[in-house]
């Protein structure tokens, strides 16, 4: 909506993670060697967390983007509300495998088969699994299991394990030492610091084709830091509601007040209302706003928003216009 008014030639706050946007914080190009350490490796788990929004999608379309394709075979399991039955189907369906006997037994042989076929064609096979905070023990077993699958050189599976800060508890909980041992590098995505926070920003803006307008404020720059905290999602949601405000009343430079409005109204939008007289109580320990799953699929929204967006477009040229004409 507002790129054309700005000279934009792409959405530079998609909420949908994509790899033409990647930028390389400190944290970002430490996480992401260690993704490329484990590829050199080819073998055991490489394990990713992060907080919600820390980028770590958007990590792992980068590093796919690089892989090459000749020579890795790579998979993404991003839905893992899984009990430890449907994980090997999730395994055999990510890669496109056929799976027409559905016992254990059945996938186990056609995994299997696929992880040899690849391996003689000098192959090796990658399994990346997002939001791994949500896997139960007994899954997290399930997918251990499968790096049994070996020859005698080497192993036919890597994992690499991608979640939110509370995997760790899983991941050295009691019955957890097997894959511990397994696991070759860990490492924690942190938030931004202010500098990257505007670099990161800029960077977006120059993928996006930005010239300098609008212009952006130390000051807005440092309003944008203080809400988000560094967190590129939340950095993401702000920036495109501040460029959207400034389309509507043509803008062309932010400043701290600026922000600083587009935040009471997100906040507002996100704050529940009072309770109705005699309404039930909240639950507790259910906090105002959203939960991490309704933060978690912001990604998949960014699209259907975009549809929105583009629909309303001309009805608010035409407003515009008549506004325009109304005050001469």
């Amino acid at each position: 909506m507002y790129e054309t008014f700005y000279g934009l030639h792409a959405k530079p706050f998609q909420l949908r993670p994509d790899p033409n946007f990647f930028f390389g914080s400190k944290g970002h190009k430490r996480a992401m060697s260690y993704l490329e350490y484990g590829l050199s490796q080819g073998e055991g788990f490489i394990v990713i967390t992060g907080e919600v929004g820390a980028g770590k999608t958007t990590l792992v379309r980068n590093l796919f983007r690089k892989l090459e394709t000749n020579r890795i075979i790579a998979a993404q399991i991003v839905n893992t509300h899984l009990n430890s039955d449907d994980t090997l189907r999730s395994v055999v369906a990510a890669f496109g495998l056929p799976f027409d006997d559905p016992s254990k037994t059945g996938l186990l042989a056609r995994l299997e088969q696929f992880l040899r076929y690849s391996d003689k064609q000098g192959k090796r096979v990658l399994l990346v699994v997002d939001e791994a905070q949500n896997l139960t023990p007994q899954t997290v077993e399930e997918l251990r299991m499968l790096s049994n699958f070996q020859t005698n050189e080497k192993s036919l599976l890597q994992t690499f394990l991608l979640g939110q800060p509370e995997f760790r508890r899983t991941l050295h909980s009691e019955g957890m030492q097997q894959l511990r041992q397994r696991v070759i590098a860990t490492y924690h995505l942190g938030p931004m610091d202010a500098a990257e926070t505007q670099l990161y920003i800029e960077h977006r803006l120059q993928t996006a084709g930005w010239k300098g307008d609008p212009v952006i404020t130390p000051e807005a720059y440092a309003a944008i830091y203080d809400y988000s905290g560094g967190i590129p999602r939340k950095i993401n949601t702000l920036c495109d509601r501040l460029f959207l405000m400034g389309y509507l009343e043509e803008l062309h430079q932010f400043g701290a007040d600026e922000v600083g409005e587009v935040i009471k109204d997100i906040q507002e939008e996100f704050t529940a209302p009072p309770p109705e007289p005699g309404a039930m109580p909240a639950y507790a320990g259910i906090p105002n706003g959203f939960t991490d799953t309704a933060a978690e699929s912001l990604e998949h929204l960014d699209e259907r928003l975009s549809k929105i967006e583009r629909s309303v477009t001309s009805v608010l040229d035409v407003l515009k216009r008549l506004i325009s004409t109304s005050k001469i």
